[in-house]
């Protein structure tokens, strides 16, 4: 289970709209920062920025061959937000359960 700490890293890296669509990007598979950075339009400093940001967060890793540096997905880097997220949703999900319960079968009045 990740810390509070580790968790705040993964929600601020997940905050920015650009990091997402890194992220989303990186579903399909490992790429290169060159190729990961073409749709965006932002300096390849800024493109290392972001991604400094998501491997600090442990979402991305990435590794050097030569002069290409290839990006992918951390295995199971969302896992732990994903359950944080859905420990939230079952309580409030259980009290919408108990309002659609009550109002099909409200009690009998007096």
């Amino acid at each position: 289970m990740l810390k509070h700490d580790d968790l705040d890293k993964v929600f601020k890296a997940l905050s920015d709209a650009t990091r997402r669509a890194m992220v989303e990007r990186l579903v399909r598979g490992p790429v290169s920062v060159s190729q990961l950075a073409e749709p965006f339009v932002m300096s390849l400093p800024a493109v290392h920025q972001h991604l400094a940001v998501l491997e600090d967060a442990g979402i991305v890793s990435s590794h050097k061959i030569g002069r290409v540096r290839t990006v992918q997905l951390s295995a199971g880097a969302l896992a732990p937000a994903g359950e944080w997220l859905g420990r939230q949703r079952l309580p409030a999900e259980r009290r919408l359960d108990r309002l659609g319960a009550f109002l099909a079968d409200p009690p009998l009045s007096p």
